[in-house]
């Protein structure tokens, strides 16, 4: 810090000082002391004016170059909060103990970013993994004999793990896309049924409604919901019956299927769980859930799962008046 800038910051106390020694020497004037010994008084202020300037310019000037060598040794510069030295001056500390507060909410915000970040890059990780697994087999049925029901199940597969990642890369800013209005439950269904029919054909599942219900919501965001569900159960428990009761504002998803264990049925919803079912069938992100839950979050939609192992597992959703 230049000794300009330093007395530039100083100009209040210096201003005070002088107007100070003005007043003294009104005061010797007044009092008819000699103009000599005013003179030396005069001297004397201004001299210990300068050291106290000199000596203050100089502690600021070190404090400031050892925080500087010590932000350029950082690895991240935004964790310079935790490494400052408590101070002595009571208003220093006040400044001191706000720069913690900043600097711990900063490290709170980057770390939460990072993690997020890794947990992202995780996904696409196993994202591409898995959609190696309909795209490989598009080709063999292309090279083979061109089964075009299983070609379609295959492309199915692929644009579902397309929407899912879309969906996902898009949770931070689902309110902004989110368009809600009177939505039509059991038209809602159909769609879903509708576009994951070869699936639930190949799976040999059965689907059945009963009741109808009209809500307020988003009817594009249920969709993908429903066909979530759906996805799961074409997968993990082929062969199963599903039944979808609607009611006023009320839309209950159950099939009859193997179950969630009682010690998973906890954390089903959790970002990137897989459970005893994904690692038995194997190529599971573990998001399906995940982005249901939090989608459901993003349109105030109750979301309650019950299961029996071996029995049944049911999914409600209760939309908001």
């Amino acid at each position: 810090m230049s000794l300009w800038r330093y007395v530039c910051a100083k100009a209040v106390p210096l201003c005070a000082a002088a107007m100070a020694s003005l007043y003294l020497m009104l005061v010797c004037w007044f009092c008819a002391i000699p103009a000599s010994l005013s003179l030396i008084l005069l001297l004397s202020g201004a001299l210990v004016l300068l050291a106290c300037v000199l000596v203050g310019w100089r502690r600021t000037d070190r404090r400031l170059r050892a925080l500087r060598r010590r932000l350029d040794a950082l690895p991240e510069r935004y964790l310079i909060g935790e490494t400052l030295q408590r101070p002595r001056d009571a208003v220093e500390l006040e400044y001191y103990l706000l720069m913690k507060e900043i600097s711990r909410s900063a490290i709170g915000a980057v770390e939460q970013a990072r993690s997020e970040m890794e947990d992202y890059c995780d996904y696409v990780e196993r994202w591409v993994h898995e959609i190696k697994t309909p795209l490989t087999a598009c080709s063999l049925i292309l090279a083979n004999g061109r089964d075009s029901s299983k070609l379609r199940q295959e492309l199915r597969r692929a644009d579902n793990l397309s929407e899912t990642i879309l969906t996902y890369a898009k949770l931070r800013t689902a309110e902004k896309d989110t368009q809600i209005a009177l939505a039509d439950l059991r038209a809602t269904c159909d769609q879903a049924i509708r576009e994951e029919m070869e699936l639930l054909i190949a799976a040999d599942i059965s689907v059945s409604i009963d009741g109808a219900a009209e809500v307020y919501t988003d009817a594009k965001r249920v969709v993908f919901i429903l066909k979530q569900l759906l996805i799961n159960c074409a997968k993990y428990c082929p062969g199963c019956r599903i039944q979808i009761e609607l009611e006023p504002g009320c839309l209950i998803f159950e099939d009859d299927g193997p179950g969630i264990p009682a010690h998973e049925r906890t954390r089903v919803t959790e970002r990137g769980f897989t459970g005893s079912a994904g690692r038995k069938h194997g190529g599971s992100t573990g998001m399906g859930l995940y982005i249901v839950s939090k989608l459901c979050e993003a349109l105030n939609i109750s979301l309650e799962i019950a299961s029996e192992e071996g029995c049944f597992t049911r999914f409600s959703f209760r939309f908001p008046n």
